[in-house]
């Protein structure tokens, strides 16, 4: 694997990483720190927010790491999230989309969206590209969105996007997943001319939180898997602080990375007429105009 610190430095950078208060995200943000950037982490719960940073300005060493609140779950909070960023710092360099979600059954949102897909493609997709702005006046900048090889036996079904007719916990992971790379990559031709790059990864199969709210049943399987099969948050987050750091990918965009090499992603997750139609119907959805340059 390439090392993804060996010759980086983010010193004087502001990074915003979603979901970093256990996790990938959590070793990812701390890693962020130790190479000197400014790191925004974001959760859900302020307790466990306060806790991550108090642990990572400890173990880090660099103090310039704070909290901020928001429940993906609620598109207002997304937008509130924005806002604080872009009061709370004049500059964002990197963006890392890593929040997730596997709901064990069919719920909803506060705006009737299926959780899964609201949590994993909408919320992200209004973070990023209401932090648009932000970050091409930051430029070289960088986007990073965390997907999964779950996309792979994935196909969107563009007439039940929300899954009323059939609910699979692991289907609508899968296609969330799938999600995330055509938008990465619907993205990353929009900003074609720019130096913002936006490139999607792998980071392995983790043992991390993402199934606490299920049975203990399914807990008790996930972790006697995990002892086998899985891998830590830390080897989990390698490639999304590559992605984030490195100078090899300088300049890279587009892209769907595992263990720090890009590789080439399902055949679903190219085409890229779909990509196309994702982005206009979650414009639509998250109340933003749908062909903007």
């Amino acid at each position: 694997m390439a090392n993804s610190s060996s010759k980086a430095s983010l010193a004087g950078k502001v990074c915003l990483v979603t979901g970093a208060t256990n996790g990938i995200g959590f070793t990812a943000a701390r890693a962020l720190a130790r190479l000197g950037a400014a790191v925004w982490v974001h959760g859900r719960d302020p307790a466990r927010g306060r806790h991550a940073v108090d642990v990572i300005v400890r173990e880090s060493g660099n103090r310039d790491v704070r909290f901020a609140q928001a429940d993906f779950a609620r598109l207002d909070d997304v937008r509130r999230l924005a806002a604080e960023v872009q009061a709370g710092t004049p500059r964002l360099d990197v963006l890392l989309d890593n929040a997730g979600l596997i709901s064990p059954r069919r719920t909803r949102t506060a705006e009737g969206f299926e959780a899964t897909f609201a949590v994993n493609h909408l919320a992200p997709f209004l973070l990023t590209l209401l932090l648009r702005e932000q970050l091409e006046y930051s430029a070289p900048a960088r986007i990073v969105v965390v997907a999964s090889e779950a996309h792979r036996r994935s196909h969107l079904d563009f007439d039940d996007l929300m899954m009323a007719k059939r609910y699979s916990q692991f289907r609508a992971y899968g296609r969330s997943k799938l999600a995330n790379i055509l938008f990465a990559r619907a993205l990353a031709r929009r900003l074609v001319g720019t130096t913002v790059t936006v490139n999607a990864l792998h980071p392995g199969v983790v043992r991390t939180n993402l199934f606490n709210g299920h049975s203990a049943l399914s807990r008790v399987g996930v972790a006697t898997i995990g002892r086998l099969f899985m891998i830590s948050p830390e080897e989990g987050s390698k490639t999304s602080v590559y992605l984030a750091a490195s100078p090899e990918v300088e300049g890279r965009s587009g892209g769907y990375y595992s263990d720090c090499r890009l590789i080439e992603p399902s055949a679903a997750a190219l085409k890229d007429e779909d990509g196309e139609r994702l982005w206009e119907i979650s414009a639509r959805l998250v109340g933003l105009p749908a062909r903007p340059a």
